[in-house]
């Protein structure tokens, strides 16, 4: 059975083809096909990276609303062909940055389904709108495709009232104003492979994943289970990321507002793409270049950088805190799994509780790893997060509980 997953972002598109038998695979299989839709080139231009059959193309895209039919076209024409016919998918799997309160598990997706993830635009204006243009485009071109959506949301959804209810008052809790919690496919999935590293039971551990992206946020997990989490109401809340501030003190909005005359447009520009590490270094929203820039005595990236750490491992206490102790510490993402002075930096702050980071495996870059030292009071991962198979997974056991046995 072809399993196709769209993961789609405010400036990309990350798509590729997985084919499952009657079981899941004890290891994760290589995707059939990826592709990958970068809208950041120029305005209005796009470019598109195919992989499959063991080669790399590259094509050129000039209109957005056909660059998905230019893409889909790649899985069945040319070196890249892996499929005679489009037809040949069945599910068809859809991340989902919002899903609000109400979806906690994977859906297949209705015209319900479309217009609840429509309703939360507002919540998530930067990816929810390309969810639908994805969700839009199969209903054309795969319309006998069943199309399912995992939720960001999901995972953190048994987050308890205390940490999931704001301190406002509660009549606005009943309105939808709570902690929803995000890159929830990417913190189940790191715990998941947390234990399988560690040959322990998910249920006997405590965990806090770090995926660190240019978007960041930690999730607390016991048992199992999210039972706290950073970002919140929105992806804006929580740590300090790549041109997004994290939380700050909500009476800077009100006096920008009132002393600069700031509307609602600006403040969300200034908050989600101005600040972060762009923001104080003025120089870049990368890590890599804040390290490089630091290292030739850029004041302001250190102070970026410094800002990040202390953010970080802040919020990192927090959720410790939340847990009652910690088993295991997890590093994900492009920062998480790349910077090797992040990691550095983090744990260093936490050797007072008997954490030992072993330098050598940490330098090494390391993949699915533990880099904690064998006497270390606290395991430390760096786990490659999968969200494409994750998904691909949580589709096939929805088919497998809810519609007909697999063939």
């Amino acid at each position: 059975m072809y399993i196709l997953v769209l993961n789609a972002g405010s400036s990309s598109q990350k798509s590729c083809l997985y084919q499952l038998e009657a079981e899941l695979p004890r290891q994760q299989p290589e995707p059939l096909w990826e592709a990958h839709i970068d809208w950041t080139v120029a305005a209005n231009f796009g470019s598109l990276t195919v992989k499959s059959n063991g080669i790399k193309q590259q094509l050129e895209l000039a209109h957005r609303e056909s660059a998905l039919d230019k893409m889909f076209d790649t899985l069945v024409r040319g070196e890249t062909k892996v499929l005679d016919s489009l037809e040949q998918v069945y599910l068809v799997g859809h991340r989902v940055v919002h899903g609000g309160a109400k979806y906690s598990q994977p859906t297949i997706i209705t015209p319900e389904v479309k217009n609840a993830i429509a309703e939360l635009i507002p919540l998530a204006p930067s990816h929810n709108p390309a969810h639908l243009e994805g969700i839009n485009a199969i209903d054309k071109i795969l319309p006998d495709a069943t199309q399912v959506a995992v939720f960001d949301t999901a995972f953190h959804s048994q987050i308890p009232p205390a940490a999931k209810v704001y301190p406002l008052p509660y009549e606005w809790y009943e309105r939808g104003i709570q902690r929803y919690g995000f890159h929830g496919t990417s913190h189940q999935y790191c715990a998941t492979k947390t234990a399988q590293i560690l040959d322990k039971s998910l249920d006997s551990l405590r965990i806090i994943t770090c995926h660190l992206g240019n978007g960041c946020s930690l999730a607390a997990i016991k048992d199992g289970i999210c039972i706290d989490t950073t970002m919140g109401f929105s992806p804006l809340e929580g740590l300090m990321m790549g041109t997004r501030c994290g939380s700050i003190d909500p009476q800077i909005l009100l006096y920008l507002m009132r002393e600069y005359d700031l509307n609602r447009d600006e403040l969300n520009r200034l908050f989600n793409k101005q600040s972060g590490l762009l923001g104080v270094s003025g120089i870049s929203a990368d890590m890599r270049t804040i390290l490089a820039a630091s290292a030739e005595g850029k004041e302001r990236a250190q102070l970026a950088f410094d800002i990040y750490i202390h953010r970080l491992s802040s919020s990192i206490g927090a959720m410790m805190a939340s847990l009652g102790g910690l088993d295991a510490l997890v590093f994900t993402a492009g920062v998480g799994e790349n910077a090797v002075t992040v990691r550095e930096k983090t744990c260093e702050k936490f050797a007072f509780l008997g954490l030992q980071l072993d330098r050598d495996k940490n330098n090494a870059r390391p993949t699915n790893e533990d880099i904690a030292t064998s006497d270390s009071q606290v395991r430390v991962l760096v786990v490659h997060t999968e969200e494409d198979w994750a998904i691909a997974s949580q589709c096939w056991q929805l088919r497998l509980s809810n519609l007909d046995p697999v063939t």
